[in-house]
């Protein structure tokens, strides 16, 4: 299996303002609000959960999303989109899979989607994701074993998020990931990210991601390889 590995970020940079997609709205009535001071700005954005079958109903509105706030030009938005909605229609077909949505409301009474995350529960006894079996650090696989590990394939947020108050509880990347654990009982969340995407490991160590460190390791516990890809757990 794999988790978003691939040439596009799984969360990203400069992006437009996220997009009204559950019901389009004039750009002045979409543009992010002024920063203002308070406990948490984000107050208003309701998470909401989605069944498989409301999945498949916005597919179209998630993979605008995915474009609108995955960065890179917009002449490659199309490639982007199309990559992102394989990803996901293999995804919804896992055991347990999850998605939330974050969804505010507009004076006008319009829906704009700000958000997404998804994953699903991985097992002691697989299947595995493709090109991870083969360096799993043996602490995950005991997590696996026990039912209570859970791996999160995409966090889409826009560009705000990724880069204010990304250590405060409210912040909304944190609050996805962190209510997607929850609702599975997971004692940890693992994400597998390509060692290049230097953009979606900076933003989700800014969001309290550690590296998993692998166990084969030299005599100073330095890794004696360096798989493409690296893994990230959230406690």
């Amino acid at each position: 299996m794999t988790v978003n590995v691939s040439a596009r970020p799984t969360t990203a940079d400069p992006d437009p303002a996220p997009s009204a997609v559950l019901n389009p709205t004039p750009p002045e009535e979409t543009a992010p609000p002024r920063a203002r001071k308070g406990p948490s700005p984000l107050a208003g954005e309701r998470l909401r959960p989605l069944t498989r079958l409301q999945v498949e109903d916005h597919m179209p509105e998630l993979g605008d999303l995915y474009a609108q706030t995955s960065g890179g030009e917009p002449w490659a938005w199309n490639w982007a989109r199309s990559a992102f909605l394989e990803r996901l229609a293999t995804d919804v077909r896992r055991p347990g899979f999850a998605l939330l949505t974050a969804q505010t409301t507009l004076s006008s009474g319009t829906t704009l989607l700000t958000g997404c995350a998804h994953g699903f529960p991985v097992s002691g006894d697989g299947p595995w994701w493709q090109g991870l079996d083969g360096y799993l650090p043996r602490g995950l696989l005991r997590v696996a074993a026990s039912g209570r590990l859970f791996a999160i394939s995409e966090i889409l947020v826009g560009h705000r998020v990724r880069t204010q108050n990304q250590s405060r509880d409210w912040n909304l990347a944190r609050r996805l990931q962190r209510r997607l654990l929850t609702d599975h009982a997971a004692a940890l969340g693992v994400m597998l990210v390509h060692r290049a995407d230097v953009r979606t490991l900076k933003a989700l160590r800014s969001w309290g991601w550690q590296y998993a460190l692998a166990d084969v390791a030299d005599a100073r516990g330095r890794p004696l390889f360096a798989p493409p890809n690296r893994i990230l757990v959230l406690r």
